[in-house]
């Protein structure tokens, strides 16, 4: 753990050059933060209504109705926590606007006792993020509009830093002290390079820009007071000793206030991957899990996850534009006027029924026999 840490505060020393860092909390905060939580049970969330966090958030395609009764939906099942992502550009189209909208999904989720683990960037899916209003789903494609924050020409672009500054800060210092949040996943996935979708459009040094960026993003969220816990979830490769960390996940690990990962495994690599992050002394989040198609079910997974008193978040709640009740091998092969033999993501369709109904008995009942519904 040591050499982790010296290796990081190299690493560190460069990407503030002369920034005021704010600590990161102590092993005692991060765990007597976590000793007050219930078992933090829930879903990553985007109304069915919305393509991707744009379509989610803006003024003209923001649809409390929807976000009412879909949580509501969560709500039956004893569900407390969603994942939600944010975007840069909604804060530069209409900061005042974001704030108030912000402020109302709060309350509808506080209403169906959700506190919700806000996303500020994301480097997954499309690098070329468009304000206004969004293109149609692709046919039978898995997330097919979803769109990184930054964008590829922010990222690129140091003089448009100072607008993400702005937008982190303002967006925590707003609420900072709210309860009704649960925390701040400063980046998802932040050396995801989309292999398997846009990969060509992609900077050629995405993963030196991020890497150099991350830093300084954990270091706006504290200046701006969060009360709340800051994460970045790792994602791939071996957790298993510092030494086998590349770099993007020594400083995830290290400026952490509470630990959090991704495995859409089943449930033998799942424990790994648990007990792997044992050894860093922190609560563990894991923010993404479930593709039933790749073994990693909600039978298999939460049984574990209450095991280790592990928060467990997997990807979906309700099918609808994502399309992510698609395989991923829909990019190379779209599931046109056909369904997959089985749903990869999501719990509930449109209409509120679950997709498995046994499922949804199996959550509830998991739920219900730890409280963590309450």
């Amino acid at each position: 753990m040591k050499r982790l840490l010296t290796v990081v505060a190299l690493v560190l020393g460069f990407a503030f050059c002369g920034q005021a860092q704010t600590a990161r909390w102590s092993d005692k905060k991060a765990e007597d933060w976590y000793a007050q939580q219930p078992w933090l049970v829930g879903s990553n969330y985007i109304p069915s209504s919305a393509i991707n966090e744009l379509e989610m958030w803006q003024a003209s395609s923001f649809d409390p109705q929807r976000i009412d009764k879909e949580l509501g939906w969560a709500e039956s099942l004893g569900l407390n926590t969603m994942r939600v992502f944010l975007h840069d550009l909604l804060w530069q189209q209409d900061p005042e606007g974001f704030k108030k909208r912000l402020d109302t999904f709060l309350t509808i989720a506080h209403k169906h006792k959700i506190r919700p683990l806000f996303v500020l960037f994301d480097s997954c899916w499309d690098p070329n993020p468009k304000l206004g209003k969004q293109h149609a789903p692709t046919a039978g494609v898995h997330n097919s509009g979803w769109v990184q924050s930054p964008g590829a020409a922010a990222l690129k672009d140091p003089s448009q830093y100072p607008r993400l500054e702005a937008y982190v800060k303002g967006v925590v210092g707003a609420f900072a002290k709210d309860q009704r949040i649960l925390g701040w996943d400063v980046w998802n996935e932040p050396d995801n390079t989309n292999d398997g979708s846009y990969a060509s459009l992609e900077p050629p040094n995405k993963v030196d820009l991020v890497r150099a960026l991350l830093p300084r993003v954990f270091d706006w969220a504290r200046l701006a007071g969060a009360s709340q816990p800051l994460t970045s979830g790792v994602w791939k490769d071996d957790w298993s000793s510092p030494e086998k960390l590349g770099l993007t996940e020594k400083i995830q690990l290290t400026l952490s206030d509470v630990v959090s990962f991704h495995s859409y495994d089943g449930p033998d690599v799942f424990e790994k991957r648990v007990l792997s992050l044992e050894q860093y002394r922190r609560p563990i989040l894991c923010t993404e899990y479930m593709a039933r198609g790749n073994g990693s079910t909600f039978q298999g997974t939460l049984p574990i996850a209450k095991k280790y008193h592990v928060a467990a978040i997997n990807w979906g709640l309700v099918a609808g534009k994502t399309q992510t009740y698609l395989p991923w091998d829909s990019w190379k092969n779209p599931y046109v006027n056909r369904e997959p033999t089985m749903w990869f993501h999501e719990i509930f369709r449109t209409d509120g029924q679950p997709y498995r109904p046994e499922e949804a008995a199996f959550i509830r009942s998991i739920i219900q026999s730890t409280g963590a519904g309450n």
